[in-house]
């Protein structure tokens, strides 16, 4: 077995042919929903039974937020970024959670490649299924892993004394966006691997992309703080919106956070799927 969730591959691609094949036979035009939603819930299935092979990618995907938390976030604290009435851990936390779900999900690409390049791809391409139902699929599992990924994040802010507002209303509307998010950044490495052929040229992008995407959100410092042409990118960052969200969620307490940050993010994920599910033929090309 690798790292990848690699093990019994032919029985994991027979397996999942089957019950894709089954979920998406012919059925009355008013039933088409029902075959796509069912469609997807099997392929997030079987993203998250990969996951299960190898539990330990969570622990390991988690360091690096972590470290921007206990390291970067406690050093920082000491500096006036913000008013002596606020907390800059506190403040950095959910831009540090935001950050978790984006690194998860930008590289969720590469294991579509990896599928095409065992011939696994190939195989489902051939199934009467919508090609819609398989990317959503797909968000649908990074969302998965992203909502384990933001757990431990979640605790270890805890145990530093963050002071986040937890309550049944909160936990639901984070683990919405956390979903949402992650289907966002999915969709986008699912686009790049529609255009990046090889493993090392995706890894390569995915690095570059990831920086500005972090650096040019309200993760880590206010928007207003920003040079003007700084602020202009952020404004269009689907990741400003989601740290939003978060925080005025676990932050100021609000039930519901902002209806503008839920909009803008679902456009973001609406616009992406639509283009990744017309191009999704190309990886194999």
């Amino acid at each position: 077995m690798t790292r990848d969730g690699s093990a019994d591959v032919s029985s994991v691609s027979t397996d999942f042919s089957e019950r894709l094949a089954e979920a998406t036979r012919p059925l009355p035009r008013w039933e088409s929903l029902v075959s796509f939603a069912s469609a997807a819930l099997v392929v997030a299935e079987v993203e998250a039974r990969k996951l299960r092979h190898d539990p330990w990618e969570v622990v390991t995907r988690a360091l690096q937020p972590l470290l921007w938390l206990t390291v970067f976030g406690q050093a920082v604290a000491r500096a006036r970024l913000l008013s002596e009435q606020e907390d800059y851990l506190t403040f950095m936390a959910p831009g540090i959670l935001a950050q978790s779900v984006m690194f998860t999900s930008i590289f969720y690409g590469l294991a579509i490649i990896w599928e095409r390049d065992a011939g696994i791809l190939q195989k489902i391409l051939v199934l009467p299924v919508p090609r819609a139902s398989f990317v959503a699929g797909k968000a649908l599992g990074a969302g998965l892993r992203a909502l384990l990924q933001a757990a431990v994040v979640v605790t270890v802010a805890l145990l530093l004394q963050v002071r986040f507002h937890l309550d049944l209303f909160s936990l639901v509307t984070c683990a919405l966006a956390v979903l949402l998010g992650a289907g966002v950044f999915a969709s986008l490495s699912m686009l790049l691997a529609t255009l990046l052929k090889t493993r090392e040229r995706f890894m390569g992008i995915g690095q570059v992309l990831t920086i500005p995407l972090f650096f040019a959100s309200n993760a880590i410092y206010p928007i207003h703080l920003m040079p003007a042409w700084l602020q202009v990118l952020a404004q269009v960052n689907p990741l400003t919106y989601l740290v939003e969200l978060l925080r005025d969620t676990l932050v100021d307490g609000q039930r519901f956070g902002v209806i503008q940050d839920w909009l803008v993010l679902l456009a973001w994920l609406v616009l992406l799927q639509a283009i990744v599910s017309r191009r999704y033929d190309r990886v194999l090309l």
